[in-house]
């Protein structure tokens, strides 16, 4: 029983939306941070870069406090509003491809996260954790939504193409060519239909943000010690989700890209990758694989195909079935010596929108020697090693959408 919850969105005026939405703080280089930052008054990024305002690098609680600090003006000067009832929000976004994404912005809970009912399928690092459980304590606000996933749904469907009858509350454009609506859901009798069907939901899914949804437990078990009188209801006790059918989902691979032959030369390399595949030099023919257990691999100006031998590769779970542990499995660990995809920097990686022609480019650079490309993984997979309590390797998927910050904040 899924609980997810309506609330108050602080959120922009709709003049001004466009220019306060901002990508993750994280995705721009200081550079892109700094040129948006010189003609933009209104983005998010002031408020998440508050050094930009003394020309200094800020670290710490001292930053936190910062942009606790530059979110209140914005809230004092108007430039945000909060909502007086609860809403729902309806958020679609339909990117330069003209693929389409439609979900809800709530609430969902931190108890559901600890008891399995929103359900894991990727590790986090307790320092990252920990790191940003610190920040959103300090600041009292979420304007990242973290990005949830449940089986297709008729009721709630149906309330969405409803809903998206009248004008939206936001439409904009976004200098990548995707296009953001929102509309609020304040109508009782919609709010208690898509409560009442998440309800009826035994499990729903993190697509992307482990890391966040893990702060936010944290979060809520700290404050909830603080507070005697908790009662689990409070704001704290839940965080800020977009949650979209798995239909809508979109996973992309993320290729890998390797700096040395761990020591070996190309022959030796190629006859260790005979034991695991059947290979195949497809010489300057670019091969992207087109099925599981099939990869593209680039060395030495020349692409190659290879195939799994299955009749050798052991399959004990959902997590070996996953081409990104069987690469792991068979060359990265084994043969290249990468023991840690986490910290080691012998290995990087690249999603698949950038395509394996990008892997390419970069090995022929010489940044790297050998680069893989992979089959991407499907929801269902996805579901399956999180059903089974297992966790994928780091950078196994590259998951669409990815939302833009400030336009939907969750405070407690």
């Amino acid at each position: 029983m899924a609980k997810i919850l309506p609330f108050k969105a602080v959120r922009p005026t709709r003049d001004k939306v466009s220019l306060i939405a901002s990508r993750s703080y994280q995705s721009y280089t200081p550079e892109e941070r700094d040129s948006r930052m010189d003609y933009n008054p209104y983005s998010f990024l002031h408020i998440v870069n508050p050094g930009y305002k003394y020309h200094k690098e800020i670290s710490g609680e001292e930053r936190y406090k910062l942009v606790r600090n530059r979110y209140l003006e914005f809230k004092e000067e108007e430039i945000f509003i909060q909502d007086e009832t609860p809403c729902f929000y309806v958020y679609k976004i339909v990117n330069r491809e003209k693929e389409s994404f439609c979900g809800i912005i709530a609430a969902a809970s931190a108890e559901d996260y600890e008891n399995d009912i929103i359900k894991k399928h990727e590790d986090t690092l307790t320092d990252r954790e920990t790191t940003f459980k610190e920040y959103l304590k300090t600041v009292g606000f979420n304007a990242e939504p973290v990005l949830l996933t449940y089986p297709d749904n008729t009721i709630i469907t149906k309330v969405i193409e409803n809903v998206m009858k009248e004008r939206s509350e936001y439409e904009f454009t976004t200098t990548y060519r995707d296009t953001h609506y929102l509309w609020k859901v304040d109508n009782k009798e919609n709010i208690e239909h898509i409560q009442s069907a998440f309800a009826e939901m035994q499990t729903i899914y993190i697509a992307d943000g482990h890391h966040r949804s893990a702060s936010s437990y944290l979060l809520a078990k700290d404050l909830g010690a603080e507070n005697p009188n908790d009662l689990g209801t409070e704001p704290y006790n839940y965080f800020m989700s977009y949650l979209i059918p798995e239909s809508d989902l979109k996973i992309y691979e993320f290729n890998r890209l390797v700096k040395d032959l761990n020591g070996l030369s190309k022959e030796e390399f190629l006859i260790r990758l005979d034991e695991w595949f059947r290979i195949e030099n497809r010489g300057i023919e670019v091969y992207k694989p087109s099925k599981p257990h099939h990869y593209s691999m680039y060395l030495d100006g020349d692409f190659y195909s290879l195939y799994l031998r299955k009749t050798i590769y052991e399959f004990k779970d959902a997590l070996d079935e996953l081409d990104a542990q069987i690469l792991f499995k068979t060359v990265l660990d084994p043969i290249l010596g990468v023991k840690d995809l986490r910290i080691d920097n012998r290995i990087e990686y690249s999603h698949g929108k950038n395509d394996i022609v990008y892997v390419k480019s970069k090995v022929d650079q010489g940044d790297f020697q050998v680069g893989f490309g992979l089959y991407p993984a499907s929801v269902d997979q996805m579901k399956k090693i999180a059903d089974q309590g297992l966790k994928m390797p780091p950078k196994s998927t590259y998951i669409e959408p990815k939302l833009r910050s400030g336009i939907t904040i969750y405070e407690f």
